[in-house]
């Protein structure tokens, strides 16, 4: 199933395609197709150079064991960073958006790919996600009108929001 994709809070028609590598190859013998590609860690850590001079336009798939750390020193080459959410209860991809985020100050997509739902994206948009990629089951629209809303307003600080409550409401 295709996925939906929600960027900025609407719909959006998604020009990337994932690459994946397919079993028995491997990252450094994987064809590279031309357009907007979101690479695989494994395929950029074996051919930066060969992306780098192939590629206008560069996109990242982070997994959940991925370390921020590694591609922090990259992180301008990328237009898109998606990262894959295997499973609902999977939390890791929420860490790794902050860390973008607030440590790193990535400042292009960051993208929520995988088991992405509707009841979700109040929370990964909190923490620096602004594209987000439903599962092709879900309804779009409703996940517009609905998942951003949660909550009407949020008493932490978060990197969609830096000023805690009791700051934002002093009298």
């Amino acid at each position: 199933m295709i996925a939906q994709l929600i960027s900025n809070q609407a719909g959006a028609v998604d020009t990337w395609k994932t690459l994946e590598i397919a079993k028995g190859e491997t990252p450094k013998a994987v064809a590279l197709p031309a357009g907007d590609i979101i690479f695989p860690l494994a395929v950029w850590r074996a051919r930066k150079e060969e992306i780098i001079s192939t590629h206008k336009r560069i996109g990242l798939l982070l997994q959940p064991d991925d370390r921020v750390e590694d591609i922090a020193a990259d992180l301008d080459y990328f237009i898109v960073i998606a990262v894959n959410f295997p499973k609902f209860v999977d939390g890791r991809g929420y860490s790794s958006a902050s860390l973008l985020r607030q440590r790193y100050h990535y400042q292009g997509e960051l993208r929520a790919v995988g088991d992405v739902l509707h009841d979700q994206l109040f929370y990964m948009q909190r923490v620096g996600f602004d594209a987000y990629a439903l599962k092709g089951d879900k309804n779009a629209a409703y996940a517009i009108g609905h998942g951003f809303s949660t909550f009407g307003d949020a008493y932490q600080t978060s990197t969609s929001q830096p000023q805690p409550h009791f700051r934002r409401h002093t009298a």
